[in-house]
């Protein structure tokens, strides 16, 4: 019989530090922390957690349906000029994409100012922004993953996406079989996300090509879900801060690691006045099959299952939907905002397919992010995927 989730002690591999890094492989000394357990002793049961959060970061969707001023911003053409110099500058520079940074993407007198007051809102306050108006076709990809990485800079340090160490990652259907999610990553086909939370702290997403149908964007508050729960489902938030969810690693791990980890879905920040963190995606609990066969781990309990089917259920109704149009950017935070999309169709050939250019943001304690109960909290790069020390790289379409 399996072990009840309580049973299975934490590995050790959160306790460890991060140690030097060999700068041939990681230019910026800098190496993506990666996927760990939390630190069990800093997670807190339920009765700790707040009845009801207020504030900027709990919203409803008819806040900003009819009022796309209050988080859509029309780049003007002094910051599309701003971009396209600092762009072209970066370029002649010979530098490679990877070694982008704040410090050789400028001048951006005007964006930067911006840019600035866009990372609180999204770090403390309602959690999403939309750009309109980058001129991806007139760029090109190289000239456009160049001013959008460059904006990254402003907001966050770049983390990898995957075991091939993608810090610029591509949203596009490959033509990968969505049905085998203990292989598949879903982003790279065309089958509906549910509502989710990438492993980084902020998720950036720039519209190079539109489906033919589909593909649409979801948000909503994980705070007013909470709320909600709260208000209707109690016994269903409980389930949701016991780590007792074992979420699939799919095999991007290191030498040594454990192919999946056990934490909560929703967790206290550490200190006084924690605020309530959410990390969710339903397709990694839910391709772990073959470690439940194994009785390695248990499985999903009936309580956990009409968890995740009223979590869904919830988000479904409370949603902020939106259509990305090319040139668009949406940044958006993991921290207390979880995002879906709709399944797509593509155009028929040659006409381009969706495609999506990604980005992953770790904000660390020490530059105003989040206070997490894991081991790479302070870490500038924390989060991510590493998988042993594969270097990062970032390819301009998908491979």
């Amino acid at each position: 019989m399996a072990p009840s989730a309580l049973d299975i002690p934490p590995t050790t591999s959160h306790l460890l530090t991060q140690k030097p890094v060999d700068k041939t492989i990681f230019p910026d000394g800098i190496k993506t922390s990666g996927q760990h357990p939390p630190l069990y002793d800093q997670l807190r049961p339920y009765t700790d957690f707040p009845q009801e959060i207020s504030g900027g970061t709990v919203w409803k969707s008819e806040d900003y349906t009819d009022n796309p001023e209050r988080w859509v911003h029309e780049f003007s053409a002094q910051e599309v000029a701003e971009l396209s110099a600092a762009a072209d500058k970066f370029i002649a520079d010979g530098i490679p994409l990877t070694g982008i940074s704040k410090e050789n993407f400028t001048p951006l007198p005007v964006l930067s100012i911006l840019l600035a007051s866009v990372r609180a809102e999204i770090l403390n306050g309602k959690g999403f922004i939309l750009f309109k108006g980058l001129p991806v076709v007139q760029w090109g990809n190289r000239k456009s993953a160049v001013a959008y990485m460059g904006l990254g800079t402003h907001l966050g340090y770049f983390v990898s996406q995957n075991g091939r160490g993608h810090v610029l990652g591509h949203v596009k259907d490959l033509g990968e079989d969505a049905k085998q999610i203990d292989k598949v990553r879903i982003y790279r086909t065309n089958a509906r996300q549910f509502f989710h939370s990438d492993d980084s702290d902020i998720v950036g997403l720039l519209c190079i090509a539109r489906a033919l149908e589909g593909g649409e964007s979801d948000l909503v508050s994980s705070h007013h879900v909470w709320n909600t729960l709260q208000k209707e489902r109690p016994d269903v938030a409980e389930t949701l801060t016991k780590p007792i969810w074992y979420f699939d690693r799919k095999g991007e791990v290191s030498v040594g690691e454990e192919g999946y980890i056990r934490t909560s879905v929703f967790y206290l920040e550490t200190g006084e006045n924690g605020r309530v963190y959410s990390k969710w995606d339903p397709y990694y609990i839910k391709s772990l099959d073959r470690f439940i066969n194994a009785g390695v781990i248990p499985a999903l309990s009936p309580e956990q299952i009409e968890a995740t089917k009223v979590l869904e259920e919830t988000c479904n109704r409370l949603k902020l939907h939106m259509i990305l149009e090319v040139g668009d950017i949406q940044f958006l935070s993991n921290e207390h905002v979880l995002h879906a999309r709709t399944a797509y169709t593509d155009h028929a050939p040659p006409a381009p397919r969706r495609h999506l250019m990604r980005l992953w943001l770790a904000t660390p304690e020490s530059e105003g992010g989040w206070k997490l109960p894991f081991h790479d909290s302070v870490e500038k790069k924390r989060g991510g995927i590493q998988v042993n020390d594969q270097a990062p790289v970032a390819p301009l379409d998908a491979e």
